[in-house]
């Protein structure tokens, strides 16, 4: 594998393009009008204009970014995370263009991309799953006699798909009622299938994710797990490994669990098993990312692999560079910042010119998309960069992560940076037993206290 081509954007393929220059690969960059002068754009060898801003006309464009891979004499595509890296139709007409698509099978991402389908495939595994429908629900009044069998609240969701638009909590009839053909509208037109299923709605739930790798040869391993339970509208914005919050026969079970489901479905490359963790240590599979994860530097700190040059090696055809589970080791505990340019309280995205980035910690990893003076524009998500601290401990990555807050600077724009200014000093996440709400729930007596 001499050249590949980066269907994707920002950090995610500055990441990549730094780990295929320290092996020696040539990059391909693609890019939109709005990307022009992003450094991704000007660190890879070669890049190629896609179209305007939107992902419609660029990013999403998956046969013209595949004669553009098979024009520059590219050999593989990385497709990242997001846009086209879970699109199976995508990844199998790489395959088809005898190009080698950098992530799992097409079959497998579709398979496990229908949550319906790969609900049942994990019950088969032995794998737990949270109680709910293994079919679709075809009208309101299945959907009702489903829910009273399972108990209020459940969630209404989408199998194509995933995120707030494709799933809703309800915590009675009438709500189910009410959200039931929106869901069903909102599937098709966002996943291009209307099917929708209901599961039990775990309370004050944890989400807890194992990283798993597979190769050709059989072999599937687990690197551990990423608490992800610090999130605002169901998106993650911090993550941590190992997770705090658990117990070490808790710890193993999941391991066991997610290696399993990984096994049950042949898996090859990078993918994360993402679970559900109640507050009675009961835990039950969510979904399965068929791709790398934004999260992936944590695990990558605390185990020092290169999650993306595994990546490639499995992709060569060459296995696992380490096979047996008992020589991945973790060393101290890392915690990940997504630094978005957004209202700190609101979440409300706020694009704009980077007229000041400044740091003066030079031990913490930054995994940047921009540069000082570059333009955060509204196409896409307006993350920034991702903080990534280690330490030897959870409390000595807590303190460093402290002391990194107070020399960070980005002006232009506002960020979310004044609320891991605050809240990780705070004791909901020092006792790091904190569950999904928690920040919305610190947020409701502390937001008078973010500075703006």
């Amino acid at each position: 594998m001499k050249k590949i081509l980066i269907a994707n954007r920002g950090e995610i393929a500055l990441r990549i393009i730094e780990t295929c220059k320290r092996l020696g690969i040539s990059t391909i960059a693609v890019y939109s009008e709005a990307d022009e002068h992003m450094p991704f754009v000007k660190l890879a060898d070669e890049a190629f204009l896609l179209g305007p801003g939107p992902v419609q006309q660029s990013y999403l464009k998956a046969d013209e970014i595949i004669e553009i891979a098979l024009t520059a004499g590219a050999d593989a595509i990385h497709p990242g995370y997001g846009l086209l890296s879970e699109n199976a139709g995508f990844a199998r007409k790489v395959r088809d263009a005898g190009l080698t698509f950098i992530g799992p099978d097409a079959e497998t991402i579709e398979l496990m991309g229908d949550k319906i389908a790969s609900r049942i495939k994990m019950k088969k595994a032995g794998v737990p799953v949270v109680p709910g429908t293994d079919d679709g629900i075809g009208s309101l009044e299945e959907a009702i006699t489903a829910a009273s069998e399972i108990g209020y609240p459940i969630m209404l969701k989408a199998s194509a798909g995933g995120g707030g638009i494709g799933m809703i909590r309800c915590e009675n009839e009438q709500a189910l009622s009410q959200h039931f053909q929106s869901i069903k509208s909102r599937a098709k037109a966002y996943f291009g299938d209307d099917v929708v299923f209901l599961e039990k709605f775990v309370e004050n739930a944890r989400h807890i994710e194992v990283q798993v790798f597979g190769d050709d040869e059989g072999n599937i391993v687990h690197l551990y797990e990423r608490n992800c339970s610090v999130q605002r509208r169901n998106q993650k914005v911090i993550e941590e490994s190992p997770s705090p919050c658990l117990n070490e026969a808790v710890r193993k079970q999941l391991h066991s669990s997610a290696v399993a489901a990984a096994k049950a479905v042949d898996y090859r490359n990078a993918g994360t098993v993402e679970f559900i963790l109640s507050e009675q240590d009961d835990f039950y599979f969510l979904e399965m990312n068929t791709r790398l994860q934004v999260e992936h530097p944590v695990t990558e700190e605390v185990t020092g692999y290169d999650l993306v040059e595994w990546q490639i090696e499995v992709a060569r055809g060459n296995g696992l560079p380490v096979k047996e589970q008992g020589q991945i080791n973790l060393s101290g505990h890392a915690i990940e910042f997504r630094i978005y340019a957004e209202d700190p309280v609101t979440f409300m995205p706020s694009p704009g010119k980077l007229s000041k980035i400044e740091s003066s910690d030079t031990d913490v990893r930054i995994d940047a998309g921009y540069e000082e003076g570059g333009n955060v524009t509204p196409f896409y998500d307006p993350m920034i960069a991702k903080v990534i601290v280690h330490g030897d401990t959870r409390e000595e990555a807590i303190r460093k992560s402290m002391m990194f807050f107070d020399s960070y600077t980005i002006e232009g724009v506002k960020t979310n940076i004044p609320l891991f200014q605050k809240f990780i000093g705070s004791s909901e996440f020092g006792d790091g037993d904190y569950n999904t709400n928690v920040l919305a729930d610190w947020l409701k007596t502390n937001k008078e206290d973010i500075k703006i």
